[in-house]
């Protein structure tokens, strides 16, 4: 049975955080455990409260996933504060976890900011050097290397910065993609460049796509995928996810987790 920890905060709706990432992960067969981070209420509407954890209760978690269970591959997402994305850090590097991937998570869809001012440098210090990927959208990548992103090159200068900072992989998400008929992510691996480029679909329902996604790519390295081929079953999950809308709330709907294993069970018949 393969092993995938979630590190990341509570979305009370369910399209989000450490609920999407459970479900992408079951979804894809492997066993998720999690660290809880902070606990929003929250649902299609909007952010409507915060709390978050003390360091010590977030390690706490991890230490019972690592001393017993251990796992495959991890994934961070909402940290809040640098008190406790420094002490993930000094977890992730106690246990030698190797296949992490880090999505930077800083704002909802609604507006609210999830990770204080003060947080970010603490990401680009003590995070980013022990990622293997990181999946940041375009407004995380712009705040995370300082300079404005509008074309494939400016992703690739953004990604190169990221590099820089330590980090093996990235996956700038092109979700925020002007054009209005597809959208485009670019996967740099330190070597070469990578473009994917799908149709992008006229709904509002994209609440936790970005969970969603770095979820499923987190899951495919927990089995051994390549970044290369955990990116491609990513997109594809993601992509079916939205296609496949459920319409639930009345503002930013979550996606359908569930779509993708629908599809193949459909096309294995």
């Amino acid at each position: 049975m393969y092993k995938a920890l979630t590190i990341a905060g509570s979305d009370s709706g369910g399209g989000a955080g450490i609920q999407a990432d459970l479900k992408t992960f079951q979804e894809l067969e492997v066993f998720g455990m999690s660290a809880i981070t902070a606990v929003t209420a929250q649902n299609t509407l909007g952010v409507h409260g915060v709390y978050p954890m003390t360091p010590e209760a977030v390690v706490q978690q991890i230490n019972a996933v690592g001393e017993d269970i251990g796992t495959d591959a991890l994934k961070t997402g909402m940290l809040f504060s640098s008190d406790i994305i420094e002490a993930v850090a000094e977890q992730i590097r106690k246990y030698k976890w190797e296949n992490l991937v880090v999505d930077p998570v800083m704002i909802a869809k609604g507006g609210a900011s999830l990770l204080l001012q003060e947080a970010i440098f603490a990401m680009k210090t003590h995070l980013l050097p022990l990622a293997k990927v990181v999946t940041p959208n375009i407004p995380e990548a712009e705040v995370l290397t300082g300079m404005t992103i509008r074309s494939v090159q400016d992703k690739k200068e953004a990604a190169l910065r990221l590099v820089e900072m330590g980090v093996q992989t990235v996956v700038i998400k092109g979700g925020h993609d002007e054009d209005d008929t597809s959208s485009t992510d670019l996967l740099f691996d330190g070597a070469e460049f990578h473009t994917f480029t799908n149709k992008r679909i006229p709904t509002k329902d994209t609440h936790g796509t970005g969970c969603t996604f770095s979820s499923a790519l987190t899951a495919e390295l927990a089995k051994g995928a390549s970044v290369y081929d955990a990116v491609l079953t990513a997109k594809e999950f993601i992509q079916a996810a939205i296609e496949d809308g459920i319409n639930v709330g009345h503002g930013h709907g979550p996606t359908n987790h569930g779509a993708f294993r629908k599809r193949r069970e459909f096309n294995n018949r």
